[in-house]
């Protein structure tokens, strides 16, 4: 078994980290880089930072801040928001970043995870993929920040994602997002299966055990999280240390 990641997401508007529960009722809790250098001394393995509202507004994200958490950060981290073309990516990477997510763009044109792999390597590319599962068990990819369906079904998208040679998979579960009631470990699982990359694991850890049952059940490489390590509700060393003592392997 691989070494398994504890990564906290801070969403970013305006500025300022937010929260909210299944992508609405977005409320401000905090400064991004004093969170951030909490999260570094707590233990976490790396950090994600999304810029929420970018593709929705129509903007750019926030190269100003990756520089300063940059600056104040001695682990790896991920952003994405707004990206959609190469220079982009360029410019995220040159103020720090060390990996940039890309989730709207990519559906729209899937031929830009060639042109971001050719052009950058494999091990910089995320691709987000936020989905919603319906009665029957399909679950549609949604773009713009969870706001507007796509055409592309969740496991045949990833399939084409990894094909195109991305590094890394980000699966938000927006049925699960923000409810604190587990992962969508059914759906991960099959994701560990079909596909070679590592899956990170994102909607709905509450519990110690949620994050016990997405390593084992899930078989994600990741757990990610945003309210139940903001709000302090599961420090990460007392997670780390809970994990270890059930089998799993983490740094």
């Amino acid at each position: 078994m691989l070494v398994k990641r504890i990564i906290p997401c801070l969403d970013i508007q305006n500025g300022q980290t937010v929260k909210g529960i299944n992508f609405v009722n977005i409320k401000e809790i905090g400064d991004p880089i004093e969170m951030g250098m909490k999260y570094v001394a707590d233990g976490a393995d790396e950090l994600v930072f999304l810029d929420i509202t970018a593709t929705y507004e129509g903007r750019k994200t926030f190269v100003d801040l990756v520089k300063r958490i940059a600056a104040n950060i001695n682990i790896p981290f991920t952003v994405g928001g707004g990206i959609s073309e190469l220079s982009d990516v360029e410019k995220l990477l040159n103020a720090g970043a060390n990996k940039v997510s890309i989730n709207s763009s990519v559906v729209h044109k899937p031929k830009l995870i060639d042109d971001l792999v050719l052009n950058f390597g494999s091990k910089f590319i995320v691709v987000a993929i936020d989905a919603s599962g319906d009665e029957n068990n399909h679950w549609t990819v949604m773009v713009n920040g969870g706001r507007v369906a796509s055409d592309k079904e969740l496991f045949s998208w990833a399939k084409e994602v990894e094909d195109r040679g991305t590094g890394e998979i980000l699966f938000t579960s927006m049925n699960h997002d923000g409810t604190k009631n587990g992962f969508a470990n059914e759906q991960l699982a099959k994701l560990a299966e079909t596909l070679k990359i590592p899956i990170i694991a994102s909607g709905g850890a509450g519990t110690k055990e949620h994050f016990l049952d997405v390593f084992t059940k899930g078989k994600a490489d990741a757990g990610l999280a945003a309210s139940v390590f903001h709000y302090n509700e599961i420090p990460i060393p007392v997670l780390k240390n809970y994990l270890k003592e059930n089998g799993i392997i983490v740094r």
